[in-house]
């Protein structure tokens, strides 16, 4: 597998869902970016980062609550949010920057 941070330098945008095992939100966050991928396709990458196999990513990036989505297009944010959000603001989030 790729190091993380060669992953984020693709020009298709990557959304990277961090979240941690234990946290109740992150599962109800799994079949909504199901859901996203799906009607996104190819247009997107979705990863899962585990914070607590990953602190270092995690806090590159300055996360401090799960579940936080960061979408990165050639190395750059492009959009971040935390907290379980929605299918389609997920897509719009994807399609603004595609």
């Amino acid at each position: 597998m790729k190091p993380f941070n060669e992953l984020i330098q693709s020009d298709k945008p990557v959304l990277v869902d961090f979240f941690a095992e234990w946290c109740g939100p992150c599962k109800t966050m799994a079949p909504i970016l199901k859901q996203a991928k799906d009607a996104l396709g190819d247009a997107v990458t979705v990863i899962k980062v585990d914070v607590d196999r990953n602190p270092d990513a995690a806090r590159q990036y300055n996360v401090q609550g799960v579940p936080t989505l960061v979408l990165f297009q050639a190395g750059q944010v492009r959009w971040r949010q935390s907290g379980v959000v929605p299918a389609q603001t997920l897509v719009q989030a994807v399609r603004q920057v595609s």
